[in-house]
């Protein structure tokens, strides 16, 4: 059974978008994963189908209503079978990092709601037992985008995606380390050339090198990953 992405939007054209070039575009017609989209606002019940209101309370901005959200929602399992996790992308959730991708890739189906407006409202994510998930400390105008980011980190540890495993083994966060940097030809450019290490053909000191390219660069950079790095030796 492939790996399954439904997405609950209001701007449901925005999809696959850049999910569907490349790779990851190519799995996805070979059956390798699978996205569905399903558009919040057919679930709306007024003749504007309407989707937000303003937020009781007072404040800027519009927040989108708990039953139309719900409705969508059950609309969604009902349709594509109930997901074995449910998120939804939100500034003030759990910052999305290689652990957490790893867990989400490990999972059959993610349903992903796309937020707008303000956000919303709190009772469907609590009647539903959402996941909160962030990319950062960042606010974005919706969830789409942050959806394709999520997606596209979890597609390069789905079998067959990338088409070459050991890619995924040497990248950033998967040793806890920072990846090293990359070379290629021409050898020399703009007097800049290619470190020595890397033409010697000797593969246990091209290792050396790239390891100690990663601590270094994760000393300086990631403090934070570069301590629990030290405390797991």
């Amino acid at each position: 059974m492939s790996w399954q992405a439904t997405i609950l939007t209001l701007f449901p054209e925005a999809f696959p978008g850049i999910l569907g070039l490349s790779l990851p575009g190519k799995a996805l017609k070979d059956g390798l994963w699978r996205l569905e989209t399903v558009d919040i606002r057919g679930f709306a019940s007024d003749k504007h189908a309407s989707v937000d209101e303003k937020p009781y309370g007072g404040g800027a901005g519009m927040v989108m209503r708990p039953d139309v959200v719900d409705a969508a929602i059950w609309g969604a399992k009902a349709r594509f079978g109930s997901p074995t996790r449910k998120i939804y992308l939100s500034p003030r959730g759990r910052v999305l990092d290689q652990n957490l991708v790893r867990e989400l890739a490990a999972e059959e189906s993610l349903l992903i709601l796309c937020g707008r407006y303000e956000g919303v409202d709190q009772r469907v994510i609590d009647a539903q037992g959402l996941e909160e998930i962030s990319l950062g400390d960042f606010v974005l105008a919706g969830g789409e985008v942050a959806a394709m980011a999520l997606i596209e980190a979890c597609l390069r540890l789905i079998p067959g995606v990338l088409g070459n495993e050991a890619t995924v083994e040497e990248e950033s966060f998967e040793r806890g380390l920072l990846e090293y940097p990359h070379y290629t030809r021409p050898a020399e450019w703009q007097g800049r050339a290619v470190p020595a290490p890397l033409l010697s053909g000797h593969h246990a000191n091209i290792r050396a090198w790239r390891q100690a390219q990663s601590e270094k660069l994760t000393e300086e950079r990631r403090p934070d990953l570069w301590e629990k790095f030290q405390s797991g030796r």
